[in-house]
């Protein structure tokens, strides 16, 4: 069974490929201390990205976290990517789909998307609408 990070760092690199494919210059920042893992620029429009790897969570939907978990000296600690992401670039395995989902547009701790389900619920948005295909939405 791979661990968390072994996970984190395919993602990475998937996203790190399916940019660069769809034509915009990658950043990687230095170390391990920034909140954001890439920078994709987009002609001049600079984008801080935090790349995650959704899971199925619910029948048709799929969920992935807006926090960081972390534990120190033994202690969990979680913190959130609010005003440190502009948006987050979310890899599912399952159908080896990226989603961009504008931070503004993130719920905090987690978010979750739904296919097909007949689910009410305001925090549960359509998949389809944040489906990466090449263009960054603006």
């Amino acid at each position: 069974m791979r661990n968390s990070k072994a996970i984190g760092d395919e993602t990475e690199a998937r996203a790190i490929t399916t940019l660069i494919v769809a034509g915009y210059s990658i950043s990687v920042p230095f170390g391990d201390n920034d909140k954001y893992d890439l920078v994709v620029d987009d002609e001049g429009d600079l984008y801080r990205i935090q790349c995650k790897t959704a899971w199925t969570n619910k029948p048709e939907t799929i969920r992935f976290n807006t926090h960081s978990q972390t534990t120190k000296n033994g202690r969990y600690h979680e913190q959130t990517y609010d005003g440190e992401v502009d948006a987050f670039f979310v890899y599912y395995p399952a159908n080896e789909t990226f989603y961009w989902i504008d931070a503004a547009d993130a719920t905090e701790q987690k978010m979750e998307l739904r296919f097909e389900a007949q689910i009410d619920h305001p925090s549960i948005n359509w998949a389809r609408a944040y489906e990466f295909t090449g263009t960054i939405p603006r």
